[in-house]
């Protein structure tokens, strides 16, 4: 399986270097997001834009990393663009339950947008 991971301090960005996110990519894959996870990423953002095909052993990868940081952080994807992936989402009507945002660039914005949200509930002026 060929991907990269970029870790900042406050998200760490996973793309994937496949055109296809198949069963046999995906058991490595759940793998690398169970080691991140015990890592500590709080944050992750995975870029799907050079995902082609996604098939049901993808699927359940990406639904397992969704799971990992569901009371731990964000999990978001991006570069999610090739038709066959964004009509597989919308079958499966995942759109709903996963973050979706189009770029990468967009989703650190987001991931910065939470940290400030929760910051301001959790530590609000004094009157």
């Amino acid at each position: 399986m060929k991907f990269s991971v970029d870790k900042n301090d406050e998200y760490s960005v996973l793309q994937l270097e496949e055109d296809n996110l198949n069963s046999l990519i995906a058991p490595n894959l759940k793998s690398e997001f169970v080691f991140l996870r015990n890592e500590g990423v709080k944050n992750l953002i995975f870029d799907l834009s050079a995902v082609k095909y996604v098939d049901s052993s993808g699927l359940s990868a990406i639904l397992t990393a969704n799971r990992l940081w569901k009371d731990f952080g964000l999990f978001i994807m991006t570069g999610v663009d090739h038709p066959s992936v964004v009509k597989l989402i919308e079958i499966s009507r995942l759109e709903s339950i996963l973050t979706i945002i189009p770029t990468v660039a967009e989703s650190i914005e987001f991931v910065t947008m939470e940290k400030i949200e929760q910051e301001l509930q959790s530590d609000p002026e004094e009157s």
